[in-house]
């Protein structure tokens, strides 16, 4: 039974606070990538360097998500994702403020573990200001936020904000960080509170809950296909010739997970916290990115796009479930779990399929390893005890 609602604000405006919110969970990680060669230019920075902008922030994704439940359960949800967002708008913007390779890192991690700290947050939310039938929308919402995040965040850097920056990375990194300072303070307006309040002091999740590593590992699984693809695609395409089409393939599989929160902003109500679309999603990613591996030219780039798009569908039907399935108070600690396992998967099985391709002097191995990994998943979401 819904209790104790205060509803002041509408639902159209909770949800676009979620929307932003989502959006500042990618974009200031994205942004990395198209500044990187001015700021290596200015820096010096090594290719380790280089690609640790990316990697670090998505690592910190997973060792600060059992810091986020801690918060939660101390702060509660609402004032655990605005203290994250303020972390994460000053993190990112003093990147612009380093002189060294070690504070831009110092402060990339910051950003990370302030990022991290939102993921959690944002489930454990959704119980307090939607109504359970609202639920999977408000889901689809923030991960639609999330995922047009990377989109512009790599997309729209250099077209966009570098020329209204006189080219400068520094102020371009702090137009694009700021603002999520207005989304925090906004986040202060809503009064709602809809159902029970957690008076839980349990903040680290349950090891022995078999669903959190359920859904860790399917997140592993889709996470590594899409980081890791986007990661080791350079490398594919060139090694089949084919580095030409590089600007097109990266942008159109980073846009097929925009069309993915789209499409989920529509069917949310009807998919989620449903068993099929899970296998569904799962089982054609993995058999799309057979299709990349083993075909060559626009057909082997239209399946790696197709990969893409549903692995973006099950992202979002993995992180709705908790909120569905679990009161607030234990929704973040099992968000916060499945984040950690997650992640760290995510981080760990693209590093090791790049140490096989450098033993092996082919860079499809790479590949071929983050697909083994993502099939064997594929079984667990056989096993959900999920309706149909």
């Amino acid at each position: 039974m819904v209790q104790g609602i205060k509803n002041r604000f509408p639902d159209l405006g909770v949800l676009a606070l979620l929307w932003f919110a989502g959006l500042y969970m990618r974009l200031p990680i994205l942004v990395a990538p198209p500044l990187s060669p001015a700021i290596a230019d200015e820096l010096a920075l090594s290719q380790t360097h280089i690609g640790a902008l990316t990697t670090l922030p998505v690592f910190m994704l997973a060792l600060g998500a059992l810091m986020g439940s801690l918060l939660i359960m101390r702060l509660g949800a609402r004032n655990a994702l605005i203290l994250a967002l303020v972390v994460v708008a000053f993190g990112s913007a003093a990147r612009g403020l380093a002189h060294t390779p070690t504070t831009l890192l110092v402060f990339s991690g910051l950003m990370g573990l302030g990022i991290a700290v939102m993921q959690p947050s944002l489930p454990a939310l959704l119980p307090r200001w939607l109504t359970p039938p609202r639920i999977a929308l408000g889901t689809a919402c923030y991960m639609n936020g999330m995922l047009m995040g990377e989109f512009t965040g790599a997309g729209l850097t250099l077209p966009l904000i570098m020329p209204l920056t006189d080219d400068s990375w520094r102020a371009t990194l702090a137009v694009w960080s700021l603002p999520a300072l207005i989304v925090a303070m906004a986040l202060t307006i809503p009064r709602r509170d809809y159902g029970e309040k957690s008076t839980s002091t349990q903040w680290l999740p349950e090891l022995r809950d078999p669903l959190m590593w359920k859904l860790g590992f399917l997140l592993g699984g889709t996470a590594s296909l899409f980081f890791g693809t986007n990661a080791y695609m350079a490398s594919v395409l060139e090694q089949r010739g084919e580095l030409e089409r590089l600007d097109t393939t990266l942008f159109l599989f980073n846009l097929a997970q925009v069309g993915a929160s789209v499409l989920m902003l529509l069917m949310a109500r009807h998919w989620v916290a449903r068993r099929s679309p899970v296998i569904a999603s799962a089982g054609i990613s993995v058999a799309a990115m057979l299709g990349f591996l083993l075909l060559e030219g626009w057909p082997g780039v239209a399946f790696a796009v197709a990969m893409s798009f549903f692995a973006g569908v099950l992202l979002i039907l993995i992180v709705a479930l908790p909120p569905q399935l679990a009161d607030s108070g234990h929704a973040g600690r099992l968000s916060a779990g499945n984040f950690t396992i997650g992640y760290t998967l995510a981080f760990f099985v693209p590093l090791l399929g790049g140490a096989l391709a450098d033993v092996t002097g082919n860079s499809l191995a790479a590949v071929w390893l983050i697909l083994a990994f993502a099939a064997t998943t594929v079984p667990i979401a056989l096993g959900l005890k999920l309706p149909d």
